[in-house]
């Protein structure tokens, strides 16, 4: 199920303002490095510059179980590994891989 999607951002202050008034809230989580809204059980995550992983378009995660297994079960079936799973805080392991066509597919598991 896909809960969380990350936007990357150029000006996190103006992303901020245009997101909270799109979703009529303010943020849950604020820093200078990523700013969160939770929707109805939906995450909508803004991140500057992409971030560390150099994200240049949105992505969705896909939350799952195991994550490791996963990452095993689509690079069987010819995924690519981006990202290799990885804690991002808070005992929360993401990973990325892209499908033949290079779409970016995230992987979400929360301990």
């Amino acid at each position: 199920m896909i809960k969380t999607v990350l936007h990357p951002v150029s000006d996190l202050a103006k992303a901020k303002a245009v997101y909270a008034a799109l979703l009529g809230a303010e943020p849950q989580s604020d820093s200078s490095y990523y700013v969160g809204f939770d929707i109805e059980g939906q995450h909508i995550g803004l991140v500057p510059g992409g971030g560390p992983q150099g994200m240049t378009s949105p992505v969705a995660y896909w939350h799952v179980p195991d994550i490791e297994a996963k990452l095993a079960e689509l690079t069987a079936a010819g995924a690519t590994v981006q990202e290799a799973a990885h804690d991002v805080g808070g005992g929360r392991l993401v990973a990325t891989v892209t499908d033949p066509d290079g779409n970016v597919l995230g992987l979400l598991q929360d301990r």
